[in-house]
Order: structure tokens, then sequence, then C-alpha cells
């Protein structure tokens, strides 16, 4: 089949690779002008990293990943007050995870279809008919095309979402959160293979080191308006008097200079639907089911949901109503879990109060225990029967 494809994210490449590789004929369709990287660090494992490996991608994603050894909370004067060791996720989950910036993971998929797959950049989708022989789109600048199906892989804040289903409104549900990440050159000072982190009620500042003397800087901070104009103010007005590094990380991260890309600064918000398809429209990934950028698994989800769509399609044999149904009955249970373990971290990124921020810490410490860590497990193992299709 034709198949569109509207955004060239995490999502959208890893489908196009599994329908490229099951005879189907993908086109993506990205807004940005060209490829996008940068982005946040992520922490990948779970089905995600199985199915990276059934792509052959296990030890490019290795080589590009940072294999962290500790979370550490600091005060104002820098001093440690609390550290988990990585170890502790690997008793969890075993040895299959790694950390790395989400645009790095993007890159690597990105490379498997870059020379195979119709990647059309600097457009987006303005219109969406379809009927029962095809989708028929239309687009900010190429001519109308005929598909004989759309899948919107186009996140948070999905075009195809909004044309096929609805207003954001109706679906995005705002956490109270919102996020700002950079990378930037020649910070100082570094601390490798060390995620670390400083926190006063309802602010956190985090940095990783990176390859190449760069730094990530992540913020979080919690909000109860969800407008996202002039990220800079909102930042300074937050984080420019909070204490630690927050004045010189925040300097590098809004310094254009020093970045490595652009400054990413989002709501934190999830996506709840009754439905995720409509006739021959499917939505996967964020679009149909984020579970927001705190939970920590997003992406390993979307590369899940990519194989398993793929997986489908082949089983129905052309039949895409049985295929979109199958895949929504076999993922959801999933997502609504994932949803669910989300919402509870909000208290560890944008702690409410200082005693809040105490307990934080008093926990980060006990989690060393490899007794008290179990207790975890639940909300970071996958209970998910990954399908074997054959593919």
């Amino acid at each position: 089949m034709r198949i569109a494809i509207s955004g060239a994210g995490v999502a959208g490449t890893a489908l196009a690779y599994w329908l490229q590789r099951t005879g189907h004929t993908p086109t993506v369709i990205e807004r940005a002008p060209a490829f996008r990287s940068g982005g946040y660090m992520i922490d990948f494992w779970g089905v995600g990293y199985t199915v990276a490996g059934r792509m052959g991608l296990e030890e490019q994603i290795l080589d590009k990943g940072y294999q962290i050894e500790s979370v550490r909370s600091v005060g104002a004067d820098g001093r440690v007050l609390a550290a988990l060791d990585a170890s502790v996720f690997r008793h969890l989950i075993g040895d299959d995870f790694t950390s790395l910036p989400r645009g790095d993971l993007a890159a690597t998929i990105h490379a498997t279809i870059a020379e195979h797959v119709e990647m059309i950049y600097g457009d987006s989708i303005t219109a969406i008919d379809q009927d029962a022989n095809g989708v028929r789109l239309s687009f900010s600048h190429a001519e109308p095309r005929e598909f004989d199906l759309v899948i919107g892989a186009d996140g948070l804040h999905s075009n195809v979402r909004r044309l096929v289903f609805g207003p954001d409104a109706d679906f995005e549900h705002y956490l109270g959160c919102k996020v700002a990440a950079a990378v930037v050159e020649g910070y100082r000072p570094r601390d490798d293979l060390a995620y670390m982190t400083y926190a006063v009620p309802e602010r956190q500042v985090s940095r990783v080191a990176l390859r190449e003397d760069r730094t990530l800087a992540l913020f979080v901070f919690r909000d109860t308006s969800p407008d996202v104009s002039d990220p800079n103010a909102q930042l300074r007005n937050r984080f420019a008097d909070a204490g630690w590094e927050c004045p010189q990380l925040l300097a590098a991260a809004l310094d254009r200079d020093r970045r490595s890309d652009d400054l990413y600064f989002d709501v934190v918000s999830q996506v709840r639907m009754n439905h995720w398809s409509r006739g021959r429209v499917l939505l996967i990934g964020d679009a149909a089911g984020c579970i927001s950028l705190l939970g920590g698994e997003g992406t390993g989800l979307a590369i899940t949901e990519a194989y398993i769509l793929a997986g489908e399609l082949q089983r129905a044999g052309g039949d895409h109503r049985r295929a979109f149904d199958a895949y929504e009955a076999r993922l959801r249970p999933l997502i609504e879990s994932k949803q669910s373990n989300a919402t509870q971290l909000l208290g560890f990124f944008a702690t409410r109060t200082r005693f809040g921020l105490w307990f934080r810490n008093i926990a980060i410490r006990a989690m060393n225990l490899r007794l008290l860590t179990n207790l975890f497990a639940g909300a970071v193992r996958d209970d998910f029967d990954l399908p074997d299709y054959g593919i």
C-alpha cells in the first residue's frame, strides 16, 4: 500500500523502516525544512530496545549512548545530598539499557531509511479527504496526492489528529509542568557519566556531560498556565535566582552561540483518546497516547508501536480495519499503564515543598537497597508480550 506518514521523528521513521521492509511504499512528510536532531536525554530500555535490536541497531545505539553510573541530587552549595547507583536500574530491567540524546536515537533510525524512502521536508498536510477507496491529501506547498492510508506520527501537537479528530483541547491533558532542554558547548564543571540534579520547590534543573565537550541542560518547573510563549522570559523568571549553577546553566542555554541546536521548550502533557483511528487514518506515538516526557519511555514505546503496526498490517493481508483494531487492542493496556505511572513521577521532577524535597532525597538513598528497589519494579519493567511477526 501507499502509506503517508506525517512526522519524521522516532515514531515516523521507525514506521517507515518497518513498512518499507514489509513491502509497502511509505512517504514521510515533515514540516521542518530538514531532519531535526537535538532534544533531551532519554533512558532507553524495555520493548523498544528489543525492537531496535530486531532492526539491527543495538550496536549503533550503544556506541552513541552513555552508561550513566549515578544520579546525584545536590544542594545550593554543590554538596551531594543523595546519590543513586545506576546499577539499581540494571538490577530491575537487565543490561539492555542505555541513555542517549533523543536526537541521536532519531538520527540512527533515520539513517536506515534515508536512501530508500521518500522524505518530503518543509511541507505539511492541510486537508485529509477519505472515502472507501483511499485518502486524498492536500499540502501547504505540494500538489494533492492519493494514498491508501495516512498515519499521524507527528507528536503531542499532532496536525493529523487536529484535522481528523478535532482540536488539541479535546485530547491534550496538561499536567501542570513545562520543560526546556538545550545542548551547550564548553560548559564547566563536567561530571562524566553522572546525572546531576538540583531542586527547589516546584523547580528542578539537571545537567549531564556529553561527548565533544557538550553538556545537556534540562529545566522542569510547575506552572498553572500551559502558555509556551516567550520561553526565555519564563525560564529567567523561574531559574535566574534559583541557586546552585542555575544562573550559569541558564545563560548557556539561552545563548544561541553556545547552543548546538534550538532550545526545546514545551508543556508536559498526556494525550488520551477513546479511539486512535478513523477510517483510513491512524495515530501512533505521542499523537495517540503521549505518556508525557517525564514518563521516560515514550521513545521506546514509539518504536514498539511502529513495529506492531507494520506487523498487524502484514497479518491482516491488506485489511487495514482489521489491522488497526488489532493494533489498538494490543497496545492500549500498555499505554494506559505507562500514562498512570508517569503522572506519579511529577513529584520527583517538580516537588512542591521543601519537606517533599527532603523526603525525595531519603527515597533516592533508600533505593540503593535492592530489597526496596524491587518495590518499584512494576513502574519500569514492561509487562508486555512482544509478538514475533517474522518480519
